[in-house]
């Protein structure tokens, strides 16, 4: 009996201290472990995590009764926009008084906004009309790439058309000189260059990021940062790249057309006579209205997404600018543009 009790205090001896883990009860224990699991999957590999095939767009409401109202209303506000400024595009094209810089810049613009409806509101439609918030993992990285390309690339050509103004207003006499043919296809070809390598690049990094059980976008489509937000990995390389980008190509920009019409303010007010300073401001008063509304509707979607935990009313806001302003720029340039005016009455009348 005595040889027993002192055998099993020297097992007792022998055994290895318990862990902190193992001296806590059981329920805690197998807390702390899952908790553990957690945190090993949202630090492993990409091709670790289960490979999603579809993402969930939650559109603007979820409301069954407002589906066919949103349906016409964003119909008819999407052909408006692809008549509007395809319009546009045929009045510059058929009438040789327009073959200036100012106006191949116009046609440009035009057509980089077609190209930035369509990337987002074709599919909303269908979606609605399928009664199917579906999209593909492939179709969300496409929309996504165009999205941003089409966005920095409207951003570009705002800031190309106000460097266009302050030489026709600083330096009239040199005004054919500077803004030669070349110099224009040029300025057009960097900013295309420079907005498919961004939006290339934001565009694979995301396609390195692992998504696991939450896919749904509380977005009418696959926005960036709604995007990066569900993804179970790490975020960090995405994120410092998305608001350096955002930074140097809206930030950049935006500095150079206030810079542009600083000088061109400065100018005008040398101007003697009170016609002479209404002329030279009429030609930029359009151009100044589309880069008041672009820049108005893209800061309030900003403050919007910062100022509210709701995404939904971040969606609604993202309108004005996706949707609203590519639509009203051809009623700004129509309206305020005599040249623009004639030129379509010609070409309606042909």
């Amino acid at each position: 009996m005595l040889a027993s009790i002192v055998l099993s205090s020297l097992g007792r001896e022998l055994q290895p201290p318990l862990s902190p883990i193992q001296r806590l009860d059981f329920p805690y224990q197998e807390s702390i472990l899952s908790e553990l699991r957690i945190s090993h999957l949202h630090h492993m590999e990409p091709g670790n995590v289960t490979q999603i095939s579809e993402f969930v767009l939650l559109g603007l409401s979820e409301e069954p009764e407002l589906q066919p109202l949103l349906f016409v209303l964003f119909l008819c506000m999407y052909l408006i926009t692809m008549l509007g400024n395809l319009l546009i595009i045929l009045a510059v094209s058929s009438d040789s008084h327009l073959h200036t810089p100012m106006y191949f810049f116009l046609s440009n613009l035009s057509l980089v906004d077609i190209c930035f409806t369509s990337t987002t509101i074709p599919k909303m439609l269908v979606n609605i009309q399928t009664q199917s918030k579906v999209i593909t993992y492939a179709g969300c990285i496409t929309q996504m790439y165009f999205y941003i390309h089409f966005a920095v690339l409207d951003d570009f050509i705002l800031t190309v058309m106000a460097y266009d103004r302050y030489v026709a207003i600083c330096h009239p006499l040199y005004y054919m000189v500077i803004m030669n043919p070349c110099l224009c296809g040029l300025l057009v070809l960097v900013s295309w260059v420079i907005s498919i390598l961004n939006s290339l690049l934001e565009s694979l990094m995301v396609l390195d990021l692992s998504f696991c059980s939450d896919l749904e976008i509380p977005h009418f489509s696959c926005e960036l940062k709604e995007v990066v937000q569900l993804a179970c990995s790490d975020t960090f390389p995405n994120d410092m790249v998305m608001y350096f980008s955002a930074g140097l190509l809206a930030g950049g920009p935006l500095a150079g057309i206030l810079y542009s019409y600083s000088k061109i303010v400065s100018s005008i007010r040398a101007i003697p006579s009170a016609q002479g300073k209404y002329k030279a401001f009429s030609t930029c008063a359009s151009h100044l209205s589309v880069v008041s509304l672009f820049y108005g509707t893209s800061l309030g979607v900003y403050l919007v997404s910062a100022g509210t935990h709701h995404s939904q009313s971040s969606s609604v806001a993202s309108v004005m600018y996706t949707v609203v302003t590519p639509m009203l720029n051809p009623f700004i340039y129509s309206l305020r543009n005599k040249d623009i005016k004639r030129a379509l009455e010609r070409f309606l009348g042909r």
